[in-house]
């Protein structure tokens, strides 16, 4: 189905194939370690115009693509593909800018989706790709590449905010969305886009992730990807060194302010530095230190009394001293769940005691275990076939072996389970198969399933028929230090908001307190 011809790019030898000349082609511009992908209908001519391109003299070899079933929608789409699962694949560095992809429907295009998968087993027999496109769907440098093709929502917002930017008419845009909606997909996305532009090559461009675990992922990330480098990914403690024309804030609804964390002695210092009372949180220092500032906030995802919630966000938001305004995008589209935005709304009911049905759906797996031993058989089966299957819970138990290695934390049904025994990067050890991870280990990340366990910090009271939080059962003490009974009820909410939309394909559910359980069987199917 699909042909391989080798060409000599540098001294400009190629086939004499009559379809080298006329009929849609993909090919591969490689010298062994960068990679650059496209498509022609002419790719001989193409050959002859990249030839006189600075940037294209690096290469040496081209590897032709032809099919007899190829259009010119297939090889955009194939293109767009081959962009990103080379970039995750990591045996090539891909040249590529990544302006211009996008999410492109045409005739039988589900068809030609499967084909892929053909062409890619072709190009591992050629040695041209190392890993299965199972294995890299399940890479983080996959899911966060700025080689993602974008939703028309997601194309929009990118498209207005750039121009925002040219314009110079906007120091502050937020983009806000739901879990899933794709906001760290459009944030590296635009990362690499304002960096590969010429107009801002003379930029000081930074990439604040708040949290540890996932800016330590995101700089793994921007090494591997051609044009992007590590020290470009920041801590809101980095930002505080030097002034920067854009910053880029990922998960800002983590920043911090000063209250119930444990270092106020350094952000005091950072403060101080700015000229800044500790009146002032990460987000002042943020606005401070870049002309143009781009957030990207969820306002659900707040799970402490340390983050920046909403009221405070806004009012931030509204005092701009200087004359320029801010922006507000929305990302309404369901990227990661396959449930759909039906799924989100559905776990939002939940918790705000709205639900009026049953959940029922054929494309996403929700059920709440009885039996925790079962719970926990099924998670390793789903890791053995799809992989990326983690349990995570509540701060529902105290963290004993932080200090005591040889003890177990938590203990349901006779079965013990220790928490995450590190934060940076846990989801991918290989211990998280056999610990339980906590908000701050899984906050930002994808899983393919999640193991949700509902500890007895959180229940139910069937006469006021309201959830409820138990502080005294809730272990997280800069989590619950000075907070106010429906302060800490949100809180705690929030964070099995966000434990119950990590899962793409299937959320799984075990509840300790048996009026909860009670509550959740009416709209959730158990198994028994």
């Amino acid at each position: 189905m699909f042909k391989i011809i080798e060409g000599d790019f540098k001294n400009n030898i190629y086939g004499n194939e009559e379809y080298l000349d006329n009929w849609p082609m993909l090919y591969l511009l490689e010298n062994g370690k960068q990679i650059y992908i496209g498509e022609s209908n002419h790719v001989k001519t193409r050959m002859t115009q990249h030839s006189s391109n600075v940037e294209k003299k690096i290469f040496d070899k081209v590897h032709f693509i032809y099919s007899k079933i190829f259009n010119q929608s297939v090889t955009f789409d194939y293109e767009s593909k081959l962009i990103q699962y080379i970039v995750a694949d990591e045996l090539f560095q891909v040249t590529n800018k990544n302006s211009g992809i996008a999410d492109k429907q045409y005739y039988k295009k589900q068809e030609y989706d499967k084909k892929f998968e053909l062409l890619w087993r072709k190009l591992q027999r050629e040695k041209l790709v190392k890993h299965s496109l199972e294995e890299i769907e399940n890479s983080d440098l996959f899911k966060y590449s700025p080689y993602k093709e974008l939703n028309d929502n997601q194309r929009n917002a990118v498209e207005t905010i750039i121009q925002r930017i040219r314009e110079e008419d906007t120091n502050r845009i937020v983009i806000n969305g739901m879990p899933g909606s794709g906001k760290t997909i459009v944030a590296v996305y635009l990362m690499k886009y304002l960096t590969d532009c010429e107009e801002f090559q003379n930029k000081q461009i930074g990439f604040v992730v708040p949290q540890t675990s996932l800016r330590k992922t995101m700089k793994i990330i921007f090494k591997s990807i051609y044009g992007l480098r590590p020290s470009q990914v920041l801590s809101p403690s980095d930002i505080t060194k030097k002034k920067y024309d854009i910053l880029l804030v990922d998960e800002a609804h983590r920043l911090h302010q000063y209250k119930n964390i444990s270092y106020m002695g350094s952000f005091k210092k950072n403060c101080e530095k700015l000229g800044l009372t500790t009146e002032a949180d990460e987000l002042d220092w943020i606005i401070k230190q870049s002309d143009c500032t781009i957030l990207f906030y969820d306002a659900m995802q707040v799970v402490g009394p340390s983050g920046i919630d909403y009221q405070r966000f806004d009012q931030k938001m509204q005092n701009s001293l200087e004359q320029r305004m801010t922006s507000y995008f929305t990302l309404l589209t369901q990227m990661r769940v396959q449930g759909g935005n039906a799924y989100i709304d559905f776990v939002k009911s939940i918790f705000e005691e709205s639900c009026t049905g049953k959940y029922k759906s054929d494309k996403y797996d929700l059920k709440i275990y009885l039996d925790f031993s079962k719970f926990e058989k099924n998670m390793y089966r789903k890791e053995t076939e799809v992989g990326l299957s983690r349990m995570v819970a509540g701060y529902a138990w105290p963290w004993i072996s932080k200090k005591d290695q040889t003890k177990k934390d938590i203990e349901i049904q006779g079965i013990k389970r220790k928490w995450n025994h590190c934060t940076e990067g846990w989801v991918h050890t290989p211990e998280a198969i056999d610990e339980v991870g906590c908000i701050h280990s899984i906050q930002g990340y994808d899983l393919n399933y999640a193991f949700v366990i509902l500890g007895k910090d959180i229940g139910y009271d069937k006469n006021t028929k309201q959830i409820i939080v138990r502080k005294e059962l809730y272990f997280d003490q800069n989590g619950k230090r000075s907070t106010t009974y429906e302060q800490l009820l949100e809180y705690i909410k929030n964070i099995y908001y966000v434990l119950m939309t990590r899962g793409i394909k299937g959320t799984f559910l075990y509840v300790c307190d048996d009026d909860l359980r009670e509550y959740l069987s009416q709209y959730i199917e158990v198994e028994n």
